[in-house]
């Protein structure tokens, strides 16, 4: 069990015990979900605290201080040191003996098991080039994919393609317009912005669309070619990032479901100026499922998308990996899904609502107006400055140039807006995908001079504190900076499942950044290799390959590849 779980346990006993004695007979104890276990904002204090005795003093109108000494007498454990602080917080110590047994145990809670999390991300539109605004999607999805699965649930990835709606109406229209050859995903962008340069031509999109639900032969065909190359289009991107969906369902996939949303929406739905529409509750906008000629909307299909995975996969959770500009767009869809019984209570529907990349003067990339940046010109320009900070093979290069993308967009809050900075994104000296990349190539060089695989090394080095004096014959003590490292890693666990609980890959960047650091740290002051004492130089090689374990493991989590050599 995880040592957070534990503490909860025994604070719990400690506080039934307590409030036990003081309570009238009858009354409930404090409940379990109200002991909060947290780490202190000053590591001085505590590696957990927790301020369940000012709780209970308000009910049990006691000093809390008194109560949280009382609380402390009955917890018994050889692992930590408890002492109350303040007005009556309670926090705990773990003991050096304890860190260092944790070396090299990931103990990961799999939360997750028997349930089943669907994550939606990438989604890009068909007949457009994979622009940078796709990125966040794709990358953000494939960590919490990475994340969850990691914890134990069973995970379906799938990317919903963007193949249907007026939007390809608008192509149509322009490719027999111009009567096209040119299926090109640079030619098919260059019609749908010169559409957009044409207000008087929306009409004419709307009946290409029609005819495109209608089955119209010659639109079916044109629009299947759109698909195709767009399709070899994305799959280099894919390739190229290292991204691997389970599923790929475009939004036609769900058209034979679509009447039976309209038939399900009887009763619910009415008629509002020839259109159907859904009143959602506390929404002033309706939610459209038919417009006024017919014609499904993206409402329409997604509640096919509920419907479908619902009796598919019968998932607990589904993550929607999608822009903060489909906020409205989802809470009219998640309601309406819940009015047609499509969700039951163990169903929950998430959109993560990830922020924008904003172009240097501030303003969202728009493909409308012919502005976008081309993913794959982004990528290639970080492979080319990977090879400058002296990866000069390619593998190692676009390892190195891919990663410091993903990274740099992980590590902001989901929500946030990202403006790009090269600087930033390839420093080997900061908050970075290369920095931790050249942390973990140093365990491993430590480790290949030790002349250890990591199958060699103890994954306990707990005797060595009752072995030998460290320094000045003081047994069984630490360096600072080995007790910084042991006081951060063992985190490793909790973090991963908070990251998964808040939909934020960037705690999992934070904890890893924080753990490089104090690596380094450790790796500048304490000789490892030549050590004053063998056991000394056993646990400093235990704990270096710890950390490489956990590096590496994080990085694969954000989906970037831990290198041997940097």
């Amino acid at each position: 069990m995880e040592i957070r779980g534990q503490l909860q346990q025994l604070v719990y006993k400690a506080v039934y015990n307590v409030a036990g004695d003081c309570l009238p007979a009858g009354r409930q104890v404090v409940p379990a979900s109200q002991i909060k276990i947290e780490h202190p904002e000053l590591e001085e204090h505590g590696d957990y605290s927790t301020n369940i005795a000012l709780i209970m003093a308000k009910d049990l109108k006691q000093k809390p201080r008194d109560l949280a000494e009382r609380i402390t007498a009955k917890i018994q454990n050889s692992k930590f040191k408890v002492q109350v602080a303040g007005a009556g917080f309670i926090n705990f110590k773990l003991k050096p003996e304890y860190l260092v047994e944790q070396l090299g145990n990931m103990d990961i809670s799999q939360v997750g098991k028997g349930k089943t999390v669907i994550v939606e991300y990438s989604s890009p539109n068909i007949a457009k080039p994979f622009g940078i605004g796709h990125l966040r999607s794709t990358i953000i999805g494939q960590a919490l994919y990475n994340i969850y699965k990691f914890l134990g649930y069973k995970v379906i990835g799938d990317n919903h393609l963007g193949d249907w709606g007026t939007q390809f109406g608008k192509l149509l229209f322009m490719i027999n317009k111009t009567e096209t050859d040119d299926f090109s995903i640079q030619n098919l962008e260059k019609l749908y912005v010169e559409f957009h340069q044409h207000p008087e031509w929306e009409d004419g999109g709307r009946t290409w669309f029609k005819k495109l639900e209608d089955e119209d032969p010659h639109a079916r065909r044109v629009w299947q070619k759109c698909i195709d190359v767009s399709m070899t289009e994305f799959d280099r991107i894919y390739h190229l990032l290292g991204v691997k969906i389970d599923n790929t369902h475009g939004e036609s996939f769900y058209e034979d479901l679509m009447p039976q949303i309209i038939t399900d929406a009887v009763g619910i739905a009415k008629k509002s100026d020839g259109a159907l529409i859904i009143e959602v509750p506390n929404e002033k906008t309706p939610l459209m499922l038919l417009k006024s000629d017919g014609a499904t909307t993206y409402a329409t299909r997604d509640l096919a998308t509920v419907k479908f995975r619902q009796a598919r996969w019968h998932p607990d959770l589904v993550i929607y990996e999608v822009g903060a500009e489909q906020a409205l767009h989802f809470r009219q869809v998640f309601a309406a899904a819940e009015m047609l019984d499509y969700v039951s209570d163990r169903h929950s529907l998430i959109h993560t609502k990830h922020g924008l990349y904003l172009d240097t003067d501030g303003k969202k990339f728009a493909t409308r107006k012919g502005k976008t940046i081309k993913l794959e010109e982004v990528l290639n320009e970080a492979i080319e400055r990977a090879k400058k900070l002296g990866n000069s093979d390619t593998p190692t290069a676009q390892a190195v140039g891919i990663g410091a993308i993903k990274y740099f967009d992980l590590l902001h809050s989901v929500h946030s807006d990202i403006i790009f900075d090269w600087d930033k994104i390839m420093a080997l000296d900061g908050n970075s995908g290369p920095y931790l990349q050249y942390t973990y190539a140093r365990t491993r060089s430590v480790l290949a001079k030790a002349n250890n695989a990591p199958s060699d090394l103890p994954l306990k080095s707990s005797h060595w504190l009752t072995s030998r004096a460290v320094r000045g014959g003081r047994q069984g003590e630490l360096y600072s900076e080995e007790l910084a490292v042991l006081r951060w890693i063992y985190r490793y666990g909790e973090v991963v499942e908070e990251a998964a609980t808040r939909y934020a890959p960037n705690l999992v960047c934070n904890f890893l950044y924080e753990l490089a650091q104090r690596f380094n740290s450790f790796y500048n002051k304490c000789s490892i290799l030549s050590a004053q004492y063998s056991e000394q130089k056993e646990f400093r090689l235990a704990m270096t390959k710890s950390v490489g374990e956990v590096l590496k493991s994080g990085l694969n989590l954000l989906g970037i590849e831990a290198l041997e050599h940097m």
